[in-house]
């Protein structure tokens, strides 16, 4: 309960509110649960979440990574919560410009996810597209284009066509387009997304 309270808290930017509640919701499940269970970790991500949103990096990287040592051992380490976890601290590293870090982590997400879940799966969407916008960030478009197609292929057939992450793939594209000086093309990848978002209000 706290910690859905502070997840609402967290999401409207109140993030004064939300801390403590995070904090509580942590200690409670730590001493109930004892410090290496599963829902340790998750309380660990939201926590580590809550101040990675507000560029608290330094408070936010040793509870990424002790919710993933939490994880690979009480799971295992080719679960997709560790997966998770994986992408999490990927995304930390990668806002904070460490790409050389992010990027073995974000492939071993998704390579996590594709054994686990199935290569068609939404959520080795979203590492494949995670892993291409760490290459786009870098200039890597070559790297980038192949993963963001597949990302995309797998999210129209899986979610439809119509489906917010089918739009959010398809910016990526085009901005990938545009950055590559293919203008046509991105333009109409954009119309597309943007239709998608009309229909989606």
């Amino acid at each position: 309960s706290l910690n859905n309270l502070a997840a609402l808290y967290d999401t409207q930017g109140q993030y004064a509110q939300a801390e403590p509640l995070f904090k509580r919701s942590l200690a409670i499940t730590e001493k109930a649960l004892g410090p290496n269970h599963p829902h340790v970790a998750t309380s660990l991500n939201n926590l580590a979440g809550l101040y990675k949103t507000q560029g608290e990096y330094a408070q936010a990287e040793p509870l990424y990574k002790r919710s993933l040592a939490i994880g690979e051992k009480a799971l295992g380490p080719d679960h997709p919560d560790v997966a998770t976890s994986l992408n999490n601290l990927a995304g930390l590293y990668k806002t904070q410009g460490e790409y050389a870090q992010a990027e073995p982590l974000y492939k071993r997400s998704l390579a996590i996810r594709e054994k686990a879940l199935g290569p068609n799966h939404p959520d080795g969407a979203a590492s494949l597209n995670n892993l291409a916008l760490l290459y786009g960030t870098q200039g890597e478009y070559a790297q980038a284009e192949p993963l963001y197609k597949r990302s995309l292929a797998i999210r129209e057939k899986a979610l439809g066509p119509n489906h917010p992450d089918v739009a959010t793939s398809l910016e990526n594209l085009a901005a990938l387009y545009r950055a590559t000086k293919r203008d046509k093309e991105a333009n109409k990848l954009g119309q597309r997304a943007a239709t998608i978002r009309a229909i989606k209000r």
